[in-house]
């Protein structure tokens, strides 16, 4: 009994080493050449796929420390870091020495202690930030109340160029990060210009919709975008009262006050990374509201293990329902497999094979330029 009890404690012992090894383990990332001549007042954060691209995230700041150095130390991580180092917005982000934009940096084994020493070669220049707004988007409140989370938010309205002339009722779509579709100039990282898109599909093939952008909340965007808590990233699910919010105030607002066509196999709902997760959330969720998806680059590692259990406890009727899926392999190692699941989960709830596309990219990334590309063949499929 004395020798199994010694090998026991032996293993357990062991394991404990293993597990305060983990949990202590930490990557530092470490600049040691900066093209600056005058550093005083810069700030350097780290943008990548653990904070959601976001460019001036504070938790992943770089410090500047005795020796001059800017560095910053996070802990271990499960699965490959891909990142870039900017200034805090994308405008004034590192490029090569010709001051072109690069690749994500990657760091595959993010399991383990290590100090990584970077080198920024040059930063891109601010570039002046113009509107790009067609004249059939306006701003439809800058601040429409959003009851559900006792907050109110900025809402755009793209109209169909022959609005005005016609008596026509139109399919809506709802697409999160409204900052983003339009105008550049409100935009973080280039516009997806829906607008100009959604005039090309008028003037090609006589579609046309009315399109409604909800900006997103800032510092709140992770939590609204995401129907459950994340401890890690120190996040409240407030997704499930933003869906509410679109389903039950938004939608019945809009069909209120212009004409669209109210049923859900004429009512999409689009968005990338978080927006993309979302999306697809509402859509099961208000079937019955939102019929079709737009889902390019969806963050389901936010929140993976929560969404799976979800669609599959899901009782709802998705029969009637389309889905888009959009991705690129040059995104975080995990986007494509998390895709294929939740195609294999739809599958099993009865969405035929025929409403679901998924498309994989070989220079597919995780940016507007990307989505903005996209976009124009998923319209056309869903607006179908």
């Amino acid at each position: 009994m004395e020798t199994k009890y010694f090998g026991l404690r032996k293993w357990f012992s062991i394991f404990s080493v293993l597990i305060v090894t983990m949990m202590n383990s930490q990557t530092t990332f470490r600049i040691t050449d900066i093209p600056s001549d005058n550093t005083k007042g810069l700030r350097i954060f780290m943008a990548s796929n653990i904070n959601d691209w976001k460019p001036n995230d504070e938790r992943f700041e770089f410090k500047k420390n005795a020796e001059g150095f800017y560095s910053l130390t996070i802990p271990a991580q499960t699965g490959k870091i891909e990142y870039k180092i900017t200034q805090g917005n994308w405008d004034i982000a590192e490029t090569d020495e010709n001051g072109n934009s690069i690749q994500n940096r990657v760091l595959e084994n993010s399991d383990k202690s290590q100090i990584v020493e970077l080198k920024i070669s040059d930063w891109s220049a601010p570039k002046e930030k113009k509107h790009t707004t067609t004249s059939n988007v306006k701003i439809l409140s800058e601040n429409f109340t959003i009851p559900q989370l006792n907050t109110t938010r900025k809402i755009w309205i793209y109209l169909p160029p022959d609005y005005e002339t016609s008596k026509t009722k139109y399919p809506v779509i709802y697409m999160h990060d409204g900052q983003n579709l339009f105008d550049e100039f409100t935009s973080f990282s280039g516009e997806w210009s829906v607008d100009e898109t959604m005039d090309e599909i008028y003037k090609a093939m006589g579609k046309s919709a009315i399109v409604i952008g909800i900006d997103n909340g800032g510092d709140k965007r992770l939590s609204e975008y995401s129907p459950w808590n994340n401890v890690k990233y120190k996040t409240s699910g407030e997704g499930d009262l933003y869906v509410d919010f679109l389903a039950k105030t938004l939608k019945p607002y809009i069909d209120k006050t212009y004409r669209t066509e109210k049923q859900a196999s004429k009512t999409l709902i689009m968005g990338s990374s978080m927006g993309g997760l979302i999306s697809l959330y509402a859509s099961a969720k208000y079937p019955t509201v939102f019929g079709k998806a737009g889902i390019f680059s969806p963050a389901f590692w936010f929140v993976s293990e929560n969404l799976k259990k979800y669609l599959n406890i899901n009782k709802n009727n998705l029969k009637n329902s389309k889905f888009y899926f959009v991705a690129g392999k040059n995104e975080d190692e995990t986007m494509a497999p998390e895709i294929e699941n939740v195609n294999e989960l739809l599958l099993k709830k009865s969405v035929p094979a025929k409403n679901i596309i998924v498309k994989i990219d070989e220079d597919g990334t995780h940016s507007e330029s990307y989505w903005k590309r996209e976009l124009k063949a998923s319209l056309i499929w869903l607006l179908e």
